[in-house]
């Protein structure tokens, strides 16, 4: 029999041993058996911003190109990019410069709202688009950027159809609501999404939508896990970094990615870059984790919901009509 003392102390080195594990692990694996990193680069703003942006802001202080070498010489290898961003050209320049191998990279991308709702011609044209200016021979993962209304699913499926060529290694969706996917499913798609993203944080932790996708085997990924800055201030999240020596920043992410949530920071600041990498060497404690999945407030989700019905027909004539924008979704 083993004495007591040893056993507790074997039991505390499993424990240390667990949380080490828990604190290194850097991919999420995805329904179809691949592994999807933890940290991604977001590329949104990067050099360009949007002419439809909601806050197009002054000018950027560098180009494209210029910021993303130094993301790729600081070591992020995940980059999450977009047609709507209009800076692949750019993004693309940097790949082709830093000499990193092609089975390094993980890119993410998306075709937006204009293009969905043209139709299949559009959005092949925008893949094959979106292959020559990032200068790459296919795309770890397309999403569909928003389920635009009467022309997501036929979308989907033209992804299929590029899937099956080779173009696109795993198809996800961006925006999606649980009603959406449900339309989706019904719709008789036959490759099965890996992912979701959509805004995430604890000040908008939507606990059935995010419980549903993960019950369906979808990973998640999180966009304005820093809130845009707007909270680094707050005193729950002051107080955590404190114990935790780490900054807003790093709690925020470690936050995501200790649930198995895609982080996805974007910094032009060199020293932002490096600190927003810096979640895999420390784990928050349990009642930590809970105390930050309840700050969410009513007026938050208020807030998703006007976004929701502003984006999901954005750029396209259902704009001006708002015909078939679903107005009673799972907003929590």
């Amino acid at each position: 029999m083993i004495p007591c003392t040893i056993l507790r102390r074997l039991q505390i080195v499993s424990r240390q041993l667990t949380t080490m594990a828990a604190a290194q692990k850097t991919t999420v694996t995805l329904n179809n058996g691949g592994e999807h990193p933890l940290l991604v680069y977001g590329t949104y703003k990067v050099g360009v911003v949007p002419a439809s942006a909601s806050d197009t802001g002054g000018p950027p202080p560098r180009t494209t190109a210029e910021v993303m070498k130094e993301v790729l010489e600081v070591g992020y290898r995940a980059l999450d990019c977009a047609e709507f961003y209009a800076n692949e050209v750019g993004v693309g320049e940097a790949i082709a410069a830093s000499g990193i191998p092609r089975s390094e990279l993980f890119i993410v991308d998306k075709c937006w709202n204009d293009t969905i709702y043209a139709g299949a011609d559009a959005i092949t044209k925008q893949v094959e688009r979106s292959l020559t200016e990032l200068q790459v021979d296919y795309i770890d993962l397309y999403l569909v950027h928003w389920p635009v209304p009467g022309k997501h699913v036929d979308c989907y499926k033209t992804l299929e159809t590029l899937h099956a060529a080779g173009k696109i290694k795993a198809i996800g969706l961006s925006n999606y609501s649980i009603e959406d996917y449900e339309e989706l499913k019904a719709g008789g798609i036959t490759v099965k999404p890996v992912t979701n993203q959509f805004e995430l944080n604890p000040f908008l932790y939507r606990t059935k939508t995010i419980k549903y996708f993960q019950d369906e085997g979808l990973v998640l990924q999180s966009y304005r896990t820093l809130r845009q800055g707007k909270e680094m201030s707050h005193p729950v999240l002051t107080g955590l970094a404190e114990k935790y020596g780490k900054t807003v920043a790093q709690l925020l992410g470690r936050w995501c990615v200790q649930q198995g949530i895609v982080y996805m920071p974007k910094s032009e600041k060199r020293h932002r870059m490096i600190e927003n990498m810096d979640v895999f060497s420390f784990v928050i404690d349990d009642a930590d984790m809970t105390a930050l999945g309840n700050m969410t407030t009513q007026e938050n989700i208020d807030g998703f919901k006007a976004l929701y019905e502003k984006c999901v027909a954005r750029d396209t004539p259902i704009a001006e009509t708002m015909a078939g924008v679903k107005t009673s979704i799972t907003y929590n």
